[in-house]
């Protein structure tokens, strides 16, 4: 049985306690809170109050989000990444999320390569020591310095695969990024969103392209998500859309229940 997580950048409008009820109701395993919404994390809550919250929910805190573009000098922003771990201890959550730097210009595979393993070596220790997983996420643009989870896999294992830090695969960025390997050895946490738009191409796409996947997904959701299964994983799948027609919902639990047994059914389907 498929394990949901919902990401609160899907109700951004939603405070946090609402956003946990509204997980429960849907029968997810976990949230995602972020700290790139408007206002203060948690709405200026106390990080053990929300972590209380979701244990009487049932639920799990998959992560917070996000330490940005963490690969650009990472020593430099060691303070709030800090920050971040002490609110996640506090809180429960099992990792803290890692956004490489999308920039100007693409940048080549080695340098992508090297200046992942030098911020890694700079987290790893931060990250053991405050018992959490760092949740890689390559981002597919073109632009990003960090495009590939094959160069993500292939640093892990240089670095014999710590087991604090994991890959995020993101239907989005994997359908960008042009990837048709899945790691689901290392992967950590999974990311669904849908592309129905039919005009833009892989190149031109943005989160604000990205909705509930439905019938009319051209990211092929279905197809990743069953290799993925096929392949071991069987950890969460966190609803992450950025459109902002999802946002504007006025019933997001509805639309996010539509969405939740239209993967499911198919994935049964093709199972059976």
């Amino acid at each position: 049985m498929m394990q949901f997580g919902l990401n609160h950048m899907t109700a951004p409008r939603l405070n946090a306690r609402d956003l946990l009820a509204m997980a429960a109701g849907l029968g997810c395993v976990g949230v995602e809170f972020r700290n790139d919404l408007d206002g203060p994390l948690f709405q200026g809550e106390a990080p053990e109050d929300i972590g209380a919250a979701a244990r009487a929910a049932n639920l799990r805190i998959l992560a917070l989000a996000e330490v940005k573009a963490f690969n650009v000098e990472p020593a430099a922003q060691l303070t709030d990444t800090l920050a971040l771990m002490q609110t996640a201890v506090a809180c429960g959550a099992e990792g803290i999320a890692l956004i490489p730097f999308v920039a100007d210009a693409q940048s080549p595979r080695a340098d992508q390569r090297h200046t992942l393993r030098a911020a890694l070596e700079v987290l790893l220790p931060p990250l053991e020591d405050h018992g959490l997983i760092g949740l890689i996420e390559p981002l597919g643009f073109a632009n990003s310095t960090l495009r590939f989870k094959a160069d993500v896999v292939s640093v892990l294992d240089d670095m014999n695969r710590p087991a604090c830090l994991g890959l995020v695969h993101d239907t989005f960025h994997h359908h960008l990024a042009g990837e048709d390997t899945v790691h689901a050895d290392v992967t950590a946490l999974v990311h669904v969103s849908g592309v129905t738009d039919p005009a833009p191409t892989a190149d031109q796409m943005t989160d604000a392209h990205r909705v509930l996947v439905d019938a009319g997904d051209r990211l092929g959701n279905l197809d990743q998500l069953q290799t993925l299964r096929a392949a071991g994983y069987d950890g969460a799948v966190s609803f992450e859309a950025f459109a902002p027609e999802i946002h504007q919902m006025t019933r997001p639990a509805d639309a996010l229940a539509r969405s939740k047994e239209f993967i499911t059914s198919h994935l049964a389907r093709w199972a059976a």
